[in-house]
């Protein structure tokens, strides 16, 4: 009877565990850059009183998300007068190390002076880009640098309005950043030594991140430079398309990653610019469709998820953004939610996971059929709230100017 109580609890066990599959979020916008989890079997019905608490840590300030790789998790921010990079366990919150360095920069605008770039975590590496251009490759196991180089110096970079806040990305056995210099808007480097592979193009940096895709047999690394947008050769760095794509007015940014979805692109950005459907072939890049004030995202990345693209459209100022649902094919909004605000989203088992940038995680339904919100709560006590969310193994990370917080979305 005992062997058989055992046996019934091992299969009971393993049939649990088969309901949750648990991921990594190793970059900015998780696995695939695209704001979308794997993981199933989470809690998707909320208590009214918020999600189980696990731990919770005092940090320093910065915009820069938290990435997680196994049980460790990358924390990137700015203590005192130092850059710090921050292993941490991921189930527990612990220390593991701590890496950092001198910083002097100083926020012209007064909208905080931390890292605004999420580290990249690749195989045992730890890839982290500073305010002041400062580009660092760390073991993942213990924090001990490998290399580092100070692009402004090398570069020239021109100045941005809130320092460098591009994310790179490893594509193969290139590491390639929107760098922003003249003759060097877009840089490939070397990830194991950190030297020039290639440079391309006199574009100024934006605050978007670029994404790597494959479409009609053909490798891109697609950036929203602060020009516009830039489809290159991760190898060679040989521009295959460009399109000016950007505000008017010199006090604007590009911010919103692009989002790919089979062999169309699709890029959106503020201040009268408004968003783009582009379709990509081999012979040609033609345009779908493009419009403004349809899903207009001032910084946080649209969704896709069954043909339909979900996203902030407005600015930041004010609260006044609106939560919208859009057809991909046709530009048709589905449906609005009004002054829901700018946030961070994650799309999860057929639901939209948002971070409001006043500190409310709500859940919400990811159907063109209405705004459905299925739970709220108020999780972060001092916005802004503008780093992206994670979700690796059961557990949702968020950050607010002081605080990260990790909390249990198991069943």
């Amino acid at each position: 009877m005992c062997f058989r109580s055992w046996l019934s609890y091992l299969c009971l066990s393993a049939a649990i565990c088969g309901l949750i599959t648990g991921a990594d979020w190793p970059q900015f916008l998780g696995p695939n850059r695209n704001c979308t989890s794997s993981e199933t079997g989470l809690l998707l019905s909320w208590p009214k009183d918020g999600l189980p608490k696990l731990w919770e840590k005092k940090i320093g300030e910065g915009f820069s998300g938290p990435v997680i790789a196994g049980e460790r998790l990358i924390l990137f921010q700015r203590v005192g007068d130092k850059e710090t990079v921050e292993c941490l366990d991921a189930a527990t919150g612990k220390d593991r190390w701590k890496y950092d360095y001198p910083t002097n920069y100083r926020d012209a605008l007064g909208k905080g002076n931390g890292p605004r770039s999420t580290p990249l975590i690749a195989k045992d590496r730890v890839y982290t880009l500073g305010a002041e251009g400062r580009l660092h490759c760390l073991e993942l196991e213990t924090g001990k640098k490998v290399w580092d180089r100070n692009l402004a110096n090398d570069y020239a970079m021109r100045e941005s309005y809130f320092g460098v806040g591009s994310t790179p990305i490893l594509d193969s056995d290139r590491l390639i950043l929107n760098l922003g210099a003249k003759g060097a808007g877009i840089v490939a480097f070397d990830p194991a030594t950190g030297k020039e592979v290639w440079k391309a193009t006199d574009d100024a940096a934006s605050y978007s991140s670029p994404v790597a895709v494959t479409i009609d047999g053909v490798r891109y690394v697609i950036f929203l430079t602060r020009a516009g947008i830039v489809f290159a050769d991760p190898q060679t760095g040989v521009v295959r398309f460009s399109k000016p794509w950007r505000a008017r007015i010199d006090a604007s940014v590009n911010a919103a990653t692009p989002v790919v979805v089979g062999d169309e692109a699709f890029f959106s950005a503020e201040y009268a610019t408004g968003a783009i459907l582009l379709k990509v072939s081999k012979e040609k890049t033609q345009e779908v469709w493009k419009k403004d004030r349809i899903l207009s995202s001032h910084y946080n990345t649209p969704i896709h998820h069954a043909g339909h693209l979900y996203g902030i459209d407005g600015r930041q100022e004010g609260g006044a953004a609106q939560l919208r649902c859009v057809e991909l094919q046709t530009g048709k909004i589905l449906w609005a939610k009004e002054r829901f605000g700018c946030a961070s989203l994650i799309l999860v088992d057929g639901h939209l996971i948002a971070l409001c940038e006043d500190g409310d995680l709500a859940l919400i339904e990811a159907t063109p059929q209405a705004f459905r919100e299925k739970g709220r709560f108020s999780a972060l006590k001092a916005p802004p709230c503008r780093a992206e969310i994670a979700l690796a193994n059961g557990r949702l990370y968020a950050r607010d100017s002081d605080r990260l917080v990790c909390w249990n979305l198991k069943k």
